[in-house]
């Protein structure tokens, strides 16, 4: 089956599929693993320690693969400066930029002038039309069921990636409850051009850094064992439930402040859970997705299955309006 997109033509992939930016987790050996399967891998900037350590993996992904990557910034980090983080992908010309939280102005301002293609993260049918003014190339669009940081709108993917595909011109991204080919093959139907999955991508071999017991907390997880964690302070966000989420929503009910919740929510207790497997010190970033994960393929043996998926999608589309 062959897919013929904006998104793939943009971006120069044969499947409209993107690597989300998985923080701590999105690093060389997934990028490649992506960008060999035929769509596009990329790395987590704001989740390494300096400019040089992204240099590394920028490298080191250009070692593994000839095929195009991206790399991902998550601008809403509390107080880190991501300049001179972006200034090193521009001086290793990397083909995309993506860009997650926050005010995108100041990654548009320094690539201006650039060859690199720009995404943006939104979960708004205004901020896209933002994201478009702006100068994005293209829009991922999260829906509610997503892991990791959402939207304030409790909108689902079914409902708002068709809003905003009415609403902007440039090509949209849809994410947010995608896992497998039929996933792929709604988003289309939607007017989507592509789609993003980041859960999904955590449960494969080639995520070496996510602990075992983390893939298989995935796997035996149902679209019920995820929960809303820092809705309080105006940062909603998806994780795996377990003991340490429930702390989380305590305090939320009793003192919903950024300083009461830190420890809890903070990069060292994501890494606990997600590194180390101490699912009762920290937590794991999820989506509803996870109800639809069972295994633990290899990218290349997930990309298959979901262009085998997708095939037998569009052979019932075939049949069902007679074509």
């Amino acid at each position: 089956m062959k897919f013929n997109t904006r998104i793939t033509e943009l971006l120069g992939i044969r499947l409209p599929i993107v690597q989300g930016g998985l923080a701590y987790l999105a690093y060389a050996d997934l990028a490649a693993a992506v960008s060999n399967a035929g769509g596009l891998g990329q790395i987590t900037a704001m989740s390494l320690a300096d400019p040089e350590q992204l240099r590394e993996e920028i490298r080191k992904v250009r070692t593994m693969t000839d095929k195009p990557f991206g790399v991902n910034f998550a601008i809403g980090e509390h107080g880190r400066a991501f300049s001179h983080m972006l200034a090193v992908a521009i001086e290793e010309n990397v083909p995309v930029v993506s860009m997650t939280g926050g005010n995108p102005t100041p990654i548009f301002e320094q690539l201006e002038g650039t060859p690199i293609k720009k995404l943006v993260l939104v979960a708004a049918r205004r901020q896209a039309q933002k994201a478009e003014e702006l100068g994005a190339d293209a829009v991922m669009v999260v829906g509610h069921e997503g892991g990791g940081h959402l939207g304030r709108d409790d909108i689902g993917t079914m409902v708002l990636i068709p809003q905003v595909v009415d609403a902007v011109s440039i090509p949209v991204i849809a994410s947010g409850g995608i896992g497998d080919g039929r996933g792929l093959m709604a988003a289309l139907a939607l007017g989507a051009e592509g789609i993003e999955m980041g859960t999904r991508f955590i449960a494969t071999k080639e995520c070496v850094h996510a602990s075992q017991i983390y893939k298989e907390a995935l796997i035996s997880s149902s679209e019920n064992d995820t929960v809303i964690i820092k809705k309080s302070i105006g940062a909603p966000a998806r994780t795996l439930k377990n003991s340490w989420t429930d702390k989380i929503l305590e305090i939320e009910a009793e003192t919903p402040t950024y300083e009461a919740l830190r420890t809890y929510v903070s990069g060292e207790a994501n890494k606990k859970y997600i590194y180390e497997g101490k699912t009762e010190e920290g937590f794991g970033w999820a989506g509803q997705v996870a109800g639809l994960i069972h295994d633990v393929p290899t990218v290349q043996e997930l990309f298959s299955r979901m262009e085998q998926e997708a095939e037998a999608v569009a052979g019932k589309w075939s049949l069902m309006i007679g074509k």
